[in-house]
């Protein structure tokens, strides 16, 4: 939190006020990409997953018959419950 306060502080002393306004807000939203960035990181999650992405990477399989699809409802046996594989 410290660390907004002081770029808007600075920026606030360096640019005039209606541009100023829309720096700092800039420099927040920068600010703020780039520490959910590096968080996501650290957890092992990819930079599409930050923006709603699918990864890709996970199989659904029908429980009741195990028949791998990306439906509602098997095509098979008509069932709507899925498990996760990978």
């Amino acid at each position: 939190m410290a660390i907004y306060v002081a770029i808007a502080l600075g920026i606030s002393f360096v640019v005039p006020f209606p541009f100023s306004f829309v720096a700092i807000i800039g420099a927040v939203l920068l600010l703020s990409l780039y520490v959910r960035k590096n968080q996501l990181g650290k957890m092992g999650l990819s930079r599409s997953s930050m923006f709603g992405g699918r990864g890709g990477y996970n199989k659904y399989y029908c429980a009741n018959c195990g028949v791998q699809h990306n439906q509602i409802a098997c095509p098979r046996c008509g069932s709507k419950v899925k498990k996760v594989g990978s």
